[in-house]
């Protein structure tokens, strides 16, 4: 990779450290490499550290000079980022790091998500711990693992040996918003076994692509496809006027990013119509197109033919009916508005991923809500559905909601120095999307949390970015909250 793209930036150690991270893989679930090599910062620097099994990492430093016996504060973000490339980039991420660019003041990397969520938090907390000049209390800085796939780490870590009941977390992706409060939620997978049979057919592959996708938390009220519910729609459709039978289906990556590009591999008797068959598939990419205009202006239908006509294993014609209107009646989206807070999103749920795998395909949901009633609701909706076509639901990653807390001396003290810094208030935020201050208030009660960070674009697209002088103010505003901590 392309080292030393931002060593002329200052502060020089945040920026520093920024970069070695993005030199090591670190995607979710692939968090050994970048564990250690933050036990290795921990015994370079003589830190206490613990590392567990899950490869989280907690490290501890005394308060300095006149802090020595002020009460512990928690620095909390994830080493994890999620994995995303555009399509002729030829990035290893399980074993290559990213090439960063810089322009114009901003950091982005290149053909590849960037991982500022949440390398930006790690390199913060490496800069503080290393130096001896920044005032601040006794500190627990706790980076976890695999947050990006259901805040695995969080849910995992052992908390009995931290103190700290004030937590800085350092994981939002938007200058001047203090988050106070996030929904809870659960990764739902709804498996439907499907049975195959042998046709004599053409193969066909249908692909969803160029959609804008995102974060399935912060922009599910953008009103952007989802590739995986189109294609779900597109076949059924397909199916009023086409005989046909799937042999895959397949899209997304992440059950928390809206899924951009999706495929379904169908076999056609050898006597379809194939002008028919492509007119119709431009004439519903006509509709998506106008009916995504504002949002997903691209999204491209294609069809690609193997017209070699072959004995191939496929569905046969009733899971291919039920694998089709399954995907596309599951719920997906927006499922409820809060009455409370204007413009949040209560409860919503993200068809992220679809999978082929032997006999079973599964279709897998990031749902959310700060309602815990109406998680449970939309768990059970899943479950009704998927179980009338014989299938089941299988649940992981289940994590609490973060509730508000009326008092937070915390957010407080963080509202009166944004106010000093920037010379307004900040905006108070409840977010649809998970964190893990959910999880941490519930291990430790009585925590008061809130969580910040510098202005970052397209997050879990390959379009991410992440502004400089953001990163900057931010780094002092972190700085002076330390400082005012006593």
């Amino acid at each position: 990779m392309n080292r030393n793209v931002l060593a002329n930036l200052e502060p020089a150690s945040v920026f520093k450290y920024f970069e070695e991270i993005c030199s090591i893989p670190h995607g979710s679930g692939n968090t050994k490499e970048i564990s250690d090599y933050l036990v290795n910062f921990a015994k370079e620097h003589s830190l206490k550290y613990r590392q567990d099994d899950s490869n989280n990492v907690i490290i501890w430093k005394d308060g300095t000079a006149g802090y020595e016996n002020s009460k512990p504060v928690m620095l909390q973000g994830h080493m994890d980022m999620v994995c995303e490339k555009e399509n002729d980039c030829d990035i290893d991420f399980e074993k290559d790091g990213l090439f960063l660019e810089l322009n114009d003041n901003i950091i982005s990397a290149k053909g590849t998500t960037l991982g500022g969520d949440d390398g930006i938090a790690v390199a913060y907390a490496l800069a503080i711990l290393e130096s001896d000049s920044i005032p601040h209390p006794p500190l627990e800085v706790v980076i976890t693992v695999d947050e990006e796939i259901g805040m695995l780490g969080a849910a995992a870590i052992d908390c009995s040996d931290l103190k700290s009941r004030t937590m800085l977390n350092l994981d939002s992706e938007d200058e001047g918003y203090l988050l106070v409060s996030c929904a809870g939620g659960a990764t739902v997978t709804s498996h439907l076994p499907v049975i195959y049979t042998n046709k004599v057919s053409k193969q066909v592959l249908l692909k969803i692509s160029n959609l804008i996708g995102g974060h399935s938390g912060v922009e599910i009220d953008k009103g952007r496809a989802n590739s995986n519910t189109l294609l779900g729609r597109t076949l059924y459709l397909l199916s009023q006027d086409f005989n046909f039978n799937l042999i895959s289906i397949s899209g997304g990556l992440k059950d928390n990013a809206i899924p951009r590009e999706s495929t379904a591999a169908i076999a056609i008797p050898t006597t379809t119509d194939i002008t028919k068959l492509k007119n119709t598939v431009c004439d519903i990419n006509k509709i998506y197109r106008q009916e995504y205009a504002l949002t997903d202006p691209d999204i491209t239908l294609t069809l690609e033919f193997n017209d070699t006509a072959e004995n191939i294993s496929v569905l046969d014609n009733t899971s291919t009916t039920n694998a089709i209107s399954l995907l596309y009646n599951l719920p997906n989206g927006i499922q409820k508005m809060s009455r409370d807070i204007k413009n949040l999103v209560q409860t919503s749920l993200n068809l992220g991923i679809l999978t082929t795998n032997a006999y079973v395909i599964n279709y897998s949901f990031s749902a959310r809500s700060s309602v815990s009633s109406e998680k449970d609701e939309l768990i059970n909706r899943i479950s009704c559905l998927t179980e009338s076509y014989d299938g089941y639901v299988t649940l992981s990653g289940v994590y609490p909601a973060w509730e508000y807390r009326q008092d937070s001396p915390l957010r407080e003290l963080m509202v009166d120095i944004f106010k000093e810094q920037y010379g307004h208030e900040p905006v108070i935020q409840a977010l649809h999307a998970g964190v893990e201050c959910g999880l941490f208030s519930d291990k430790l009660p009585g925590l008061d949390c809130v969580s910040f960070g510098p202005d970052m674009k397209a997050i879990h697209t390959p379009q991410e970015s992440m502004d400089v002088d953001s990163v900057i103010r931010t780094w002092n505003y972190t700085l002076e909250i330390l400082r005012r901590l006593k």
